[in-house]
């Protein structure tokens, strides 16, 4: 659809970044922090990696001062759950409530909206150990964390999220990783987990609409709309079936409180569906979340199944996601997008096509939670990073929200990821996604100053004019 006139960004869209707790703040087991999920896998010897990250747990405030300097008017971060309560439950750690509170005054020193993710991948092992989520027990100890958080921090914090990406827990555990001597779940297991993590999400979400008036609280779902192979009515038919079973089935549940009929059936065809107790639904249903959260990175081509096992295969780039699903979908190519380095689509569009249709399916305020491009950033001898295919990539999709916008959507919020370099999930330090370098290697920590790259001067013009120069 053309337009005569494009809509400009509202002039309280929250310009922002984002971070989770275990990627940025290093500090894995200091102060009385206990050991998460991520803390107990087998990472590779030598390597630093999590155990000490950015360090923005010993540097924050130097961080949030970066971040003022960006013009950031919203931090999308997340609170390390083993830092409030180190066993998951029982006693309150008061240097990890310490730690927050400090970090949310800081922010709100310089007029910096605090976006608080309860639960960012990294369950605490004390839990794990006792089932984790397959677990009924865990649900109240989610619930009685996040009670905690909204009595020390509700005043401070108005926008919640609450577990980011269960669709990425849930269709890809190994992305994620597995803990020492730990064992993938079933898939009968992971929809069980699932199952609860709805339960868990909808009573914190009552929750929070009863201990915080002011608040706002949505879930963060990793949401792309899906493209069919060819004209082919099957091809559509398996888009169809992915689109609706990776991404729509997580929200229908969370904003209507029940399971889509097309997912419901197909778990309960291949005998994975999951045992809901009296009152989960009505709970589930009760959450009532005030807007939705989406990670966007790139779109999906789909074919029709072949029926066999060739329909699975590795998604490029990342060996640990599979793609496929004999009888489901198959991945296919689409010669209509570009690709990064580390082979992931780049597909500005779909984009504006993802957000059109979760407002259309939800009419619920969106706000992008991540977005951005993963690369190998070289620190030059002049000591800049010349990374205009950053700036290439958050141009090309600020374009696709503006034109959203313009479309009638909702959208309140940008927070690209990351607001400074962080450990990636699959690929260490060599792939970073930030505005802000941090002097590190992969094994060698240096000296973790922060370095402002090219795409701060150009994203803090843009925060400046309010998208007007993007």
């Amino acid at each position: 659809m053309k337009y005569n006139h494009i809509k400009p960004f509202p002039e309280s869209f929250l310009w922002g970044g984002s971070t989770s707790a275990y990627q940025v703040e290093g500090a894995w087991n200091v102060d009385g922090k206990g050991p998460s999920v991520i803390d107990m896998m087998n990472h590779p010897e030598g390597t630093a990696g999590f155990t000490v990250a950015s360090d923005h747990y010993h540097r924050y405030k130097e961080d949030i001062k970066l971040f003022a300097e960006l013009g950031l008017k919203a931090y999308r971060f997340s609170i390390a759950w083993t830092r409030i309560f180190p066993e998951g439950t029982g006693e309150i750690n008061k240097n990890g409530l310490e730690f927050y509170n400090n970090l949310i005054d800081e922010l709100n020193k310089y007029g910096i909206e605090p976006i608080v993710t309860m639960y960012h991948f990294d369950l605490p092992y004390a839990l794990e150990e006792k089932g984790g989520w397959n677990n009924r027990a865990t649900v109240d100890a989610f619930v009685e964390y996040a009670r905690t958080l909204f009595e020390h921090f509700g005043k401070k914090v108005r926008y919640w999220l609450t577990i980011n990406e269960q669709n990425t827990m849930i269709l890809h555990p190994g992305a994620i990783g597995v803990p020492k001597g730990g064992k993938l779940p079933t898939k009968k297991e992971l929809y069980q987990q699932n199952h609860h993590m709805l339960v868990a999400q909808g009573r914190v979400m009552q929750l929070c609409h009863e201990m915080c008036p002011n608040g706002k609280i949505g879930p963060a779902i990793n949401l792309t709309t899906m493209y069919q192979a060819t004209c082919k009515p099957e091809d559509a038919i398996a888009a169809h079936n992915w689109e609706t079973i990776r991404g729509w089935s997580f929200l229908d549940l969370a904003v209507n409180g029940r399971y889509n009929a097309l997912f419901w059936n197909y778990l309960v065809e291949r005998q994975i569906e999951p045992i809901i107790e009296e009152g989960d639904l009505a709970d589930i249903k009760a959450g009532s979340p005030d807007f939705i959260a989406i990670n966007y990175y790139s779109t999906v081509t789909i074919a029709e199944s072949k029926g066999d096992a060739s329909d699975v295969s590795p998604r490029a780039g990342d060996q640990q996601i599979m793609l496929g699903e004999e009888g489901v979908y198959r991945a296919a190519e689409n010669s209509y997008v570009g690709k990064t380095k580390y082979g992931w689509v780049i597909d500005p569009v779909g984009l504006r096509l993802t957000l059109r249709k979760a407002f259309e399916r939800y009419n619920l305020p969106i706000l992008i939670t991540e977005n951005g491009i993963g690369a190998p950033d070289e620190l030059t001898d002049e000591e800049t990073v010349e990374d205009d295919y950053r700036i290439d990539y958050i141009r090309d999709h600020l374009k696709q929200v503006q034109l959203a916008l313009t479309d009638g959507v909702q959208v309140i919020g940008y927070c690209p990821w990351a607001a400074i370099d962080v450990v990636s999930t699959h690929q260490g330090y060599r792939k970073r996604y930030g505005f802000i370098y941090v002097n590190r290697g992969e094994d060698d920590l240096l000296d973790l100053r922060r370095i402002k790259k090219k795409s701060f001067y150009w994203y803090k013009q843009v925060i400046e004019t309010n998208g007007r120069t993007n």
